[in-house]
């Protein structure tokens, strides 16, 4: 099921640049799997799926707080990224409950879980809605299923800035989306969402995020995100150019912070 040839183009992209990735750890993946799992509230005892895992960010922090009678399966496609998750696990001191797999989320078996969560990684699924209904239906009946998005605005004015360079430096004009155009991006149409698909009570939470820019954080932004599929195609001299295009532009337009924002909604699965 980790076959690459299999898995969706946005996949194949952070399997390439998974040290990219965990390059914006601090500044962006953990502390956005913080503050998700701050709303999901894993409990002492549970049983957990952590969907596409990614580097583990949210899954270690999680099977800290199940505890040694609790289980986290975290499940990514991308096996470079359960490595990565792997050793973050090892650098915790060693977790026996967490359980790492390699395997395409939507045709996990396991069933019956207490919480079933995933962050930011519900727009890799080729069909969103289908996706996500096979994510709700791990959860047992009553359990949560917590889902977070990229908030409505979320790297807008980022991602127009290194279109732009790209586009100036002769890459054509990109039109890839963005992952925050796949999913819903308020806290009513995300909570009306998921209530669609099947869960009940839910509650949408925005986790507005803003974070100050340098020259070095902002191409880290570049090459550890969705962002960077617009340098596709590109060869070295190239994204040298667009690189430095990008920068000049950030300053010209006065952009010294980007939108990292979220939304957070958990559900419950009807029993």
């Amino acid at each position: 099921m980790g076959d690459e040839q299999q898995q969706p183009d946005a996949v194949r992209r952070f399997v390439r640049h998974a040290d990219a990735v965990l390059a914006i750890d601090d500044e962006l993946w953990q502390p956005i799997s913080l503050s998700a799992i701050a709303r999901s509230a894993p409990q002492f005892g549970e049983t957990v799926l952590d969907a596409c895992c990614g580097t583990g960010a949210s899954a270690v922090p999680t099977a800290e707080l199940v505890g040694p009678e609790g289980v986290v399966d975290a499940v990514d496609a991308a096996a470079p990224m359960i490595e990565l998750a792997r050793a973050r696990a090892e650098a915790a001191g060693g977790l026996p409950r967490l359980r790492l797999h390699v395997g395409d989320v939507r045709e996990w078996e396991p069933a019956g879980y207490d919480l079933v969560q995933c962050v930011l990684g519900v727009f890799f699924f080729d069909e969103l809605d289908d996706g996500t209904r096979a994510l709700i239906e791990r959860a047992r009946p009553g359990g949560r299923v917590a889902i977070t998005v990229w908030q409505h605005g979320a790297f807008h004015s980022f991602r127009q800035a290194l279109a732009d360079a790209v586009a100036e430096v002769g890459g054509g004009s990109p039109d890839a989306p963005q992952e925050a155009d796949r999913t819903p991006g308020t806290t009513g149409a995300v909570a009306g969402w998921l209530h669609e698909l099947g869960l009940e009570r839910v509650r949408a939470d925005a986790v507005p995020r803003h974070l100050a820019l340098d020259d070095d954080l902002a191409w880290r932004l570049v090459l550890g995100t969705g962002r960077r599929n617009l340098l596709d195609g590109l060869g070295k001299k190239a994204r040298r150019r667009v690189r430095e295009r990008f920068t000049a532009l950030l300053a010209e337009r006065g952009i010294d912070r980007v939108d990292a924002s979220t939304i957070t909604a958990v559900g419950v699965r009807p029993a």
